[in-house]
């Protein structure tokens, strides 16, 4: 499935794709691992940035998350937690730079 949403995802005109969940250490969750082959450059800094902020609400659990984000023949690919709490401080976080990502990443 989500190979699949990646695919429908490039085949749109779409500019930026998220996943929800599945970037924790369990075995179910595999997000991070269909999803990373696909950058052609990793954001990193989103994810750093991400568990920085966590990290003041949730303590030393935010190292638990894998979240991270990348870009893909020029479009957005991000990954957050599934608890809505992260998702939350993640779109706090990155919200205001997708323009500029999208824009960037594009270029």
């Amino acid at each position: 499935m989500l190979k699949k949403a990646l695919q429908e995802f490039m085949k749109s005109n779409s500019d930026v794709l998220v996943y929800v969940g599945g970037t924790g250490l369990s075995n179910r969750d595999i997000t991070i691992e269909t999803v990373r082959p696909y950058f052609e450059k990793e954001i990193s800094g989103f994810g750093e940035l991400l568990r920085s902020q966590s990290f003041e609400k949730v303590g030393a659990a935010a190292m638990l998350s894998r979240a991270t984000a990348g870009v893909a023949k020029g479009r957005l690919l991000v990954c957050l937690p599934g608890s809505p709490d992260a998702v939350e401080t993640a779109l706090s976080v990155f919200i205001s730079e997708f323009p500029h990502a999208v824009h960037i990443a594009k270029s």
